[in-house]
């Protein structure tokens, strides 16, 4: 069974400001250099994190259906592992130090590891869990992610460098999902209420929930976090459309979709509050966006995709991601200028 870092799913609002904005989009690819890359062997990419210093981390499988991790370096350098024994590995996001979060399969479950620079992998999962999925990681090596006990019910969790856990769910959830977490140990996520609708959350380092919607939204779902704090994500609206959102620490929601996007997806933003993702236009095809902090919009695609999902930023406008080609194979990709 394949999870990615969203399939963890199973299925008091602080008051904020919502200003739509739709921003013109200058020609795809202006500017910047895409580089398409595979682990050797490989026969579908899926990068997924990227860190300041340019190193990318994320997973592949081969041609008989086993997952692997992989980082690539900032020469390009691609180096696969596996935890050991197992035959799904997955690599999610890498902090500046190139220490690397995931999850593997144990049995029938997932548990969560990390995986130092020099390659040493040590293996956990939360306390009283069936399974452990950590999506996101900071500088100093805390982890975030959900947990599933045995009543089969997810909940957010913070594991410190020592090991040690926390545990948490905001008010009225019966299923907490995080996402993101930054340096300053702040996590932002997502949760489901009892009926069955998505609001965000951020979690202060001291462990105060504070739960958020955008103006108009009936399904909330943050999915990165920079150092300053501000939150990205997308949000859908009462006729099924989905738009993108910065949530600035002081509460302020901006609500934004590139020209021509029948929906949109931010992915990531970086400390200086660019943000990159993907959006789908009128026929159907999906494309990478980035938005500067003063909300200029770019679209791009590498050569030859049929549908581009940018993951990650980071410093410089970085992007990484992986796209799909004519022949339905998935491959990683750089966006650097």
């Amino acid at each position: 069974m394949r999870v990615s870092n969203c399939a963890a799913r199973v299925g008091a609002v602080a008051l904020c400001a919502a200003i739509c904005i739709v921003t013109a989009m200058p020609a795809a690819n202006a500017g910047a250099t895409i580089t398409a890359f595979d682990p050797s062997g490989s026969a579908g990419t899926f990068a997924y994190g990227i860190n300041d210093p340019g190193a990318i981390t994320g997973y592949y499988f081969d041609s008989s259906k086993d997952y692997h991790g992989f980082v690539r370096a900032t020469d390009g350098t691609i180096t696969s592992f596996d935890v050991s024994g197992a035959p799904e590995t997955y690599a999610l996001a890498i902090n500046d130090d190139g220490v690397i979060v995931g999850y593997y399969q144990s049995s029938s479950y997932y548990k969560g590891y990390v995986r130092a620079a020099d390659g040493t992998i040590t293996t956990y999962e939360a306390p009283d869990s069936i399974s452990t999925l950590p999506v996101a990681i900071d500088r100093k090596g805390e982890t975030t992610g959900s947990y599933q006990d045995s009543g089969e019910v997810w909940h957010g969790f913070a594991r410190s460098p020592d090991g040690s856990f926390a545990s948490f769910d905001p008010t009225g959830s019966i299923a907490s999902y995080p996402f993101g977490i930054n340096d300053s140990r702040v996590i932002a996520g997502e949760y489901l209420d009892g009926s069955y609708v998505y609001h965000g959350f951020v979690r202060a380092a001291d462990g105060t929930l504070t739960s958020f919607d955008p103006s108009g939204s009936t399904y909330t779902s943050p999915t990165g976090i920079n150092r300053g704090g501000s939150i990205v994500g997308t949000y859908g609206d009462s006729n099924n459309v989905f738009h993108g959102f910065v949530r600035t620490t002081d509460g302020t929601i901006t609500s934004f979709d590139p020209t021509g996007s029948t929906d949109t997806f931010p992915t990531g933003i970086d400390n200086k509050g660019a943000v990159a993702g993907y959006y789908s236009d009128s026929n159907h095809v999906t494309h990478g966006f980035l938005r500067d902090p003063n909300g200029t919009m770019k679209s791009f695609d590498p050569s030859g995709s049929t549908y581009t999902r940018p993951e990650s930023i980071a410093g410089h406008n970085a992007i990484a991601g992986y796209y799909e080609d004519g022949s339905d194979v998935y491959h990683g990709f750089l966006r650097s200028k």
